[in-house]
């Protein structure tokens, strides 16, 4: 639940805004922040969604760079404010009597994530923005293969520093 408190005739929202949460926490390294008192999950350090409960309703941004336009048609969406409306952000508001439509919400999610995420993270879970709508577990992940020259390499190159700094060390003397 947000931070800031929410009024009885909210309290049905809850469990959307829990479930959706849910959602997000289960993308790789998400974490969760409560800025200015509403939820913001975040990867690496950079939000992909604020959502909350509030004397107004439920509220969620997300940004959508793929489906921000169909989204804007819907009702309960408009460009979030603060400009970043302009990059793609969308809100979407639901009111006390609402039903707010978790699937695509989470749909919404994975996008929002999947624009924001580095693309190695992103490649943990498979594809692209959109691309599923649910995500799936995080995996562990092995240390990458240490990259070395050959051993006769080493050798041959160690040899020629060598060669190299033995002259001048005879002409010093």
């Amino acid at each position: 639940m947000s931070m800031t408190p929410v009024p009885p005739e909210m309290k049905r929202l809850v469990p959307f805004e829990m479930a959706l949460r849910d959602v997000g926490m289960r993308y790789p390294e998400v974490t969760e922040d409560f800025p200015w008192g509403h939820r913001t999950l975040k990867v690496k350090g950079k939000a992909f969604v604020f959502m909350g409960v509030s004397g107004e309703g439920f509220f969620m941004s997300v940004k959508l760079p793929q489906s921000n336009g169909a989204a804007l048609m819907l009702p309960f969406a408009q460009p979030t404010g603060y400009g970043l409306g302009k990059s793609g952000w969308v809100s979407a508001s639901f009111g006390a009597r609402d039903t707010p439509p978790v699937e695509l919400l989470s749909k919404w999610l994975d996008e929002s994530y999947r624009a924001v995420a580095p693309k190695k993270l992103v490649a943990q879970i498979g594809g692209e923005a959109g691309g599923t709508t649910a995500a799936p577990p995080a995996k562990a992940r092995s240390a990458p293969a240490r990259k070395s020259a050959p051993a006769a390499a080493k050798k041959t190159a160690a040899k020629k520093s060598a060669a190299k700094k033995a002259p001048a060390r005879a002409k010093a003397r």
